[in-house]
């Protein structure tokens, strides 16, 4: 933690480069741009010379070199494509992204539940708003079953599903999605520094932050269990940490207080950066063992009350006064306290951070699209997969329903006409017996007249109308089986 300008970023860079040193893969965002030089090695400028030799160093004996790099983006522009499925980020987190009302988040949880049991997939962001569609045009049926489903509610959930395709966010599902095994590799003995490209995705907060609680739920889910090892398999940091829990349901904030607390036997560390350790909820915090702490501004009297705070949760060094030392500390400063090999907090010391032997400012678009380009886990994410889902699903049925109505309609007009053709055979029969009868009450046999030979004639004609009728309805049916 520490105000802006206090080295935040070196320390994250060294921490990052040092795990990375031991084996450990590492994963950490990049909203300003400026961590992409880890992709190269530093230069012994002046200023770094002085520094070193400051700390005791010799510059000649401090290694400048590169760390092993991959770089990732949600919108596949400044790195290797990182997707999920629309099922794994859940009704939770889209509510969330979304901004929805507790109410309309339920609706949303029966959306989903409607999609499971049907065996509709929804994978990426069209099978989501066909979905919507499909329970919207079909309120009434699925209230009955699954509760009040509301016109009003679905109708919001439609809109904010084109306002978050609008801002991109659509980008972000689909198949393959990511195995969070790919980011747990070593090269020559050295762990892979993961970097997501943030610049873009950081100006949507509400999206960045979802995305880092999503990724922490899948650690937790997809990793075993393996107990206290030596070192962690994987080292994740989330800067502006504080954006996690901003606005964050209770529900929400319960799971991320769960995952912190049992995370650690997964063998997965986690690292939160932010500018005052009172951004963090005091349950997470109380979790966290290893804290390096820069300069803290205290201008105001809330600012006063979150320094004595932060000075109180050290265990104090009686070489110096934490409080006041917290605001002295120069850019590269910071005070550390972390966990001993038997668990307890050590006590403060006042440290200088060493630069990193990477490099310290951003590496050029050029540089980071050739390592983009050069990792083997590029031609696995770089192309989307499209495959059957809800969406194609649900058109496939619409299609059929549109074809069983067509045929039902041709049916009821067949049955229409039909019905004309028996009323009018029925009327010419009743005529015909009326004339017999008359006929036979005048006695006698005679012969028939010319209007009685066209109606016989008629008759005739009749009898092929219906049966040229019969044979193109029956031929019909056969022709679209």
């Amino acid at each position: 933690a520490g105000a802006t300008g206090t080295g935040k970023t070196v320390s994250l860079k060294v921490l990052a480069e040092s795990l990375s040193d031991m084996g450990v893969p590492v994963f950490l965002a990049d909203i300003k741009g400026d961590i992409s030089g880890m992709c190269e090695p530093g230069e012994a400028s002046d200023k770094v010379k002085e520094r070193l030799t400051k700390l005791g160093v010799d510059p000649a004996d401090f290694q400048f070199r590169e760390c092993p790099v991959q770089f990732w983006d949600v919108y596949g522009e400044g790195g290797i494509p990182v997707r999920t499925t629309v099922s794994q980020m859940g009704p939770m987190l889209l509510a969330r992204l979304m901004d929805l009302s507790p109410t309309q988040e339920s609706v949303l949880s029966m959306v989903f539940r409607i999609a499971d049991d049907q065996k509709l997939l929804l994978i990426d962001w069209k099978d989501l708003k066909a979905m919507v569609k499909h329970v919207s045009d079909n309120c009434r049926e699925y209230s009955q079953e699954y509760g009040n489903i509301t016109k009003q509610s679905i109708a919001v959930i439609q809109r904010e599903l084109l306002s978050a395709e609008s801002d991109g966010i659509d980008q972000f599902f689909g198949e393959p999605d990511l195995q969070i095994s790919d980011w747990m590799q070593t090269v020559h003995g050295r762990g892979m520094v993961n970097i997501l490209h943030c610049v873009k995705l950081f100006q949507k907060p509400i999206v960045y932050s979802t995305f880092m609680l999503w990724l922490l739920a899948t650690l937790f889910e997809e990793l075993p269990e393996i107990g206290d090892p030596d070192k962690p398999k994987m080292v994740f940091f989330f800067d502006e940490a504080h954006l996690l829990f901003e606005s964050a349901p209770k529900v929400l904030l319960q799971k991320v207080d769960q995952v912190v607390k049992l995370i650690r036997s997964k063998g997965v560390g986690v690292y939160f950066i932010t500018q005052n350790p009172q951004d963090i909820p005091n349950s997470v915090l109380a979790q966290l063992g290893n804290r390096i702490q820069h300069a803290l501004r205290a201008y105001t009297p809330a600012e006063q009350k979150a320094l004595r705070a932060a000075a109180s949760s050290f265990r104090p060094n009686p070489a110096f006064d934490t409080q006041k030392t917290l605001t002295e500390l120069g850019t590269g400063e910071a005070l550390v306290s972390f966990l001993t090999d038997r668990g307890q907090p050590s006590i403060v010391e006042r440290v200088k951070i060493l630069p990193p032997g990477c490099s310290m400012g951003a590496a050029d678009e050029r540089t980071q699209q050739h390592v983009i380009r050069s990792s083997s886990l590029y031609r696995k994410y770089a192309q989307s997969i499209d495959r059957q889902s809800a969406y194609e699903d649900l058109q496939q049925k619409e299609l059929e329903d549109a074809r069983a109505a067509a045929i039902a309609r041709e049916h009821e007009a067949q049955q229409k006409e039909w019905a004309k053709l028996e009323k009018e055979k029925a009327d010419w029969e009743k005529k015909k017996a009326q004339e017999a009868a008359r006929a036979s009450s005048r006695g006698g046999s005679r012969r028939m007249t010319p209007v009685e030979r066209m109606t016989s004639s008629a008759a005739s004609s009749f009898g092929r109308i219906i049966t040229n009728f019969l044979c193109r309805s029956l031929l019909g049916n056969l022709m679209k089986r």
